[in-house]
């Protein structure tokens, strides 16, 4: 690469990349009607979807947060990329060969830190891959593959590879491909040894780990040696990197993604031969952590995807061992659900067997019946406290009952809670009575709201504003469909009476006979703005024609000439027509052109409104 980027190649990418595509791959987008879309937000938690995106116009716009703009700003945001990376990104994904303009000093720019760190992943996954397949030292872990029930086939569709039993392997292969070894360092590869640089990884089975978007962002490695000849973790995991944060990757999402959006499930095991054995088993929505518990950065991740509102219910499946440190971690997972409006379930094997094992002893059939043989997480939770009591005793079911109680008043939805107090007071013995008054007591004391998001509203006109409405309708209708917008210029300079709206008046006014976008004005909350009102829905029942928009700005210009008829008559009245008849003669002609021109404006807003 050299220079920047030619200004019409990124007006190419910005006007050909689909949003809703690349935003698809973050978020879970349904139809809203006038060529809409909306989901979660994927930059804040909410909890009905308040994303909107305008594929035609290709903006995006969250009426929660605010945080709005095009298809380049949306993956700078969401992949902390640069703009050239973003840029570039977007040019692979749709086959376009950037230009770039030369520097002033004749030196090539660097290419952007991001893909060169996707680039050094990607091709130290081939090189794994090839070890796998072709080294005589990999027969241990093509072994260990498998008697864990995992062919050749297998392995290659998950891109299963072998890390040599040498110092310096990949570091050496890496570098004579041109990678420097701080870019090598930077992307979790190799470190620094008492001699040079050497190697992460040695000797281990590794797992190509991608981000949501399919991109190879690090690594998970099984060690193969003894403790005795390697004495490091069983399970080690790319480091922190620009690229990789294990706290927001999900193994196995890049290709789950589609099938836990179809679905409305989401299956979530421990290990990744757990996803390999549950895809091969016939359950396509199986993730898994990557060397890190399940957190609330997952938790938004999820809920973007299962469209995860009041309105939209799905599953979200935890799969534990049967002894008592999985179960410790199902319990562990019911103070996320919470955050969940989507059911969540636990699903034990008894045996103690986790995914893999159950697949290998007993076959795929067996796998799929522990998944459908879930339990809710509430129901698993509220037994679990149980069995810690002896329900034989009065006071023992006194004491199961204040333990439990609190955990069914933590029952976000509301319309479950009478269902498990009735549950509860099966499995106590007691009345439904003593169980809901229990209940009702324990629900009073837990906090279970968030606090609202603030966002500064001190230059931007409120969405809910009344007076602001019709102003607001007109303007969406200008930058959605401005060839439906006819005698544009017409309307009164007046007639907008909000800073914010006036200001926009100018732009458009600026820009009368082309497409208004974001990157013709350097005021950020001027593109914020252009962003909002272009994926905003326009307030219509039916359908938005060329007469509906007739008649809204037919119906913002009579309120304009109101307020100018109010003004002239107020005016008439402060003036004596006997010592001041010319002006006073004047002033009226003027009062009666603006009656009529009311008039016809009113009948044409009578139209559709």
């Amino acid at each position: 690469m050299s220079g920047r980027i030619k200004d019409e190649d990124v007006a190419y990418i910005r006007d050909r990349a689909p949003i809703d595509e690349i935003v698809g791959d973050f978020v879970q987008l349904k139809n809203a009607g006038g060529g809409q879309k909306k989901g979660l937000c994927p930059f804040h938690d909410e909890k009905s979807p308040s994303f909107h995106v305008t594929p035609s116009k290709g903006y995006f716009h969250c009426f929660g947060c605010q945080v709005g703009g095009d298809v380049i700003a949306f993956l700078m945001k969401i992949d902390h990329l640069s703009f050239t990376e973003a840029v570039e990104r977007l040019a692979e994904r749709i086959g376009y060969t950037l230009r770039y303009e030369e520097s002033k000093t004749g030196k090539s720019a660097p290419t952007g830190q991001r893909s060169r760190l996707i680039a050094a992943n990607a091709l130290a996954a081939k090189f794994y891959q090839d070890q796998l397949n072709q080294s005589p030292q990999a027969q241990v872990g093509r072994e260990l593959l498998t008697k864990r029930g995992f062919d050749k086939d297998a392995c290659a569709s998950f891109e299963v590879g072998y890390a040599p039993d040498e110092w310096d392997a990949l570091t050496k292969y890496m570098r004579g491909q041109g990678f420097t070894i701080d870019e090598l360092e930077l992307a979790g590869l190799s470190k620094m040894g008492q001699r040079g640089p050497i190697d992460r990884f040695r000797n281990r089975l590794m797992w190509p780990i991608r981000d949501i978007s399919g991109d190879v962002v690090g690594f998970g490695a099984r060690k193969l040696a003894s403790d005795e000849v390697d004495s490091g973790p069983k399970y080690l995991n790319t480091p922190e990197t620009p690229i990789y944060k294990k706290s927001q990757v999900l193994y196995g999402l890049d290709r789950a993604k589609k099938e836990i959006a179809k679905k409305r499930q989401v299956v979530i095991v421990e290990g990744y031969t757990d996803v390999m054995a549950a895809h091969l088993a016939g359950i396509p929505t199986a993730v898994a952590t990557c060397g890190t518990a399940f957190g609330p950065d997952h938790i938004r991740i999820l809920r973007r995807l299962l469209m995860d509102d009041d309105a939209f219910r799905g599953e979200v499946i935890f799969t534990f061992d049967g002894d008592a440190a999985g179960q410790k971690a199902a319990l562990r997972a019911f103070s996320d659900d919470q955050k969940f409006v989507t059911q969540t379930f636990v699903a034990v094997e008894p045996s103690g067997l986790d995914p893999a094992e159950l697949r290998l002893e007993k076959g795929d059939l067996a796998l799929r019946d522990l998944i459908a043989r879930r339990v809710p997480l509430f129901e698993f939770a509220i037994r679990t406290e149980l069995h810690q009591h002896n329900l034989g005793s009065a006071e023992g079911r006194v004491n199961a009952l204040n333990a439990a109680a609190p955990i069914v008043g933590q029952i976000r939805d509301k319309s479950l809670r009478p269902e498990y107090v009735r549950l509860l007071a099966g499995w106590l013995g007691v009345e439904v009575e003593t169980v809901a008054k229990a209940v009702a007591q324990g629900a009073s004391t837990i906090a279970r709201e968030e606090p609202a998001e603030v966002v500064d509203s001190s230059w931007r006109p409120s969405p809910s504003e009344p007076r602001l409405a019709l102003e607001r309708e007109v303007l969406k209708a200008r930058l959605q469909m401005p060839e439906l917008v006819v005698g544009w210029l017409e309307i009164e300079g007046e007639a907008f009476t909000h800073p914010a709206y006036r200001q926009l008046r100018i732009l458009i006014d600026e820009h009368v006979d082309a497409k208004v976008r974001m990157d013709q004005t350097t005021d950020e909350r001027m593109k914020a703005l252009v962003a909002e009102l272009s994926v905003e829905p326009i307030r219509t029942d039916g359908e938005i024609s060329g007469r509906y928009v007739q008649s809204i700005v037919a119906r913002l210009r009579e309120v304009s000439l109101s307020r100018k008829i109010a003004e002239l008559k107020s005016t008439l009245q402060r003036i004596n027509p006997v010592t001041d008849e010319a002006e006073y003669t004047s002033l009226f002609t003027d009062l009666v052109a603006l009656e009529a021109a009311r008039r016809v404006l009113h009948d044409l807003a009578l139209g559709e409104i």
